[in-house]
């Protein structure tokens, strides 16, 4: 779980420093798009909560969570939701077909909206999400949990050219705004 903590807000920091290098970003008036950001980094992994309690209540890691949360172990339920997270499939916000639309709504926003929180929020869940599917794909081998409802299947060289573009669009969408 600290690893994964770790890896999430080194990325983030590290965007975030170079966006707000880039574009002056550096002073205190910017500090919603920090916020924003935050927010943004911590939001995707309300999916797994969803899960649990909406869409699989019934499944044994979500019982797990129920009781350790009942028991007000609310570290724990957290250390567990991550160390099980690979078990957990068709989440809402962790799918391919997901990451795309958002990232269409991210470039809308991005293009659209004078809202800094808000501009940080969406880049920040962007790069989470990213950021999740390169995790998946070192440790696990593969993206099947990002799958969803559609039969998608990435062989490594696709792999590597699906992240070159949503890491190029997330970088444009940052550095542009």
């Amino acid at each position: 779980m600290r690893r994964d903590l770790f890896i999430h807000f080194s990325f983030w920091i590290f965007f975030f420093v170079a966006l707000s290098l880039v574009r002056g970003f550096l002073v205190l008036d910017y500090w919603p798009f920090w916020l924003g950001g935050l927010v943004g980094v911590i939001l995707p992994d309300i999916d797994h909560l969803i899960y649990v309690f909406f869409m699989s209540p019934q499944d044994l890691t979500s019982q797990r969570v129920n009781f350790l949360l009942g028991k007000k172990e609310v570290g724990r339920a957290i250390e567990l939701l991550y160390e099980t997270r690979s078990e957990r499939k068709g989440l809402i916000f962790h799918t391919i077909f997901f990451q795309v639309i958002f990232l269409a709504l991210t470039f809308w926003l991005m293009s659209s909206s004078v809202s800094i929180f808000g501009k940080g929020l969406v880049l920040s869940f962007s790069l989470h999400l990213l950021v999740d599917q390169l995790i998946d794909l070192t440790e696990l081998k593969n993206l099947d949990n990002w799958k969803g409802i559609f039969p998608v299947n990435f062989n490594f060289r696709q792999s590597e050219t699906y992240f070159g573009v949503v890491i190029f669009l997330i970088c444009i969408m940052g550095f542009l705004m």
